[in-house]
């Protein structure tokens, strides 16, 4: 039996600066983009690689979120540390200086860390944690 990871869940605050972000700067293709109401659940992922997906959702969309909770959601998102993802780069101070050429909020250099990644952090335009590891 084989098990993969398909989908992966990360909030947005602005469908256009995540496209933006996503799309424009990391390169990943717009697999998917629905709207409903004042919302838009946007599916994007890397090129050549249609079975791994994130899928940017609208925060805290439960109707039975109270508008303390929200507030307290889009907080944590904002500080990057209600969701995040780590990817991986064959080029990562190729993709470091792409990124902060581009404008992302860069966290952390590219680094040796002591477990034994090279890797380097940044935030996504809603506080994302976005962390990319170094591949061979």
């Amino acid at each position: 039996m084989d098990i993969t990871i398909h989908y992966a869940f990360l909030p947005h605050t602005d469908a256009e600066a995540a496209l933006g972000f996503y799309r424009d700067l990391l390169g990943f293709e717009v697999r998917n983009d629905v709207g409903y109401e004042d919302m838009r659940w946007i599916t994007v992922g890397p090129v050549g690689q249609p079975g791994t997906s994130i899928v940017l959702q609208p925060p805290a969309i439960d109707p039975g979120i109270t508008a303390e909770e929200r507030e307290t959601i889009l907080n944590l998102i904002a500080k990057g540390v209600y969701g995040g993802v780590t990817l991986a780069s064959d080029d990562l101070d190729g993709l470091f200086e792409r990124l902060q050429a581009g404008g992302a909020d860069v966290v952390q250099e590219p680094t040796d860390q002591d477990y034994g990644v090279r890797d380097c952090a940044f935030r996504d335009p809603a506080g994302n944690l976005i962390r990319v590891n170094q591949i061979d």
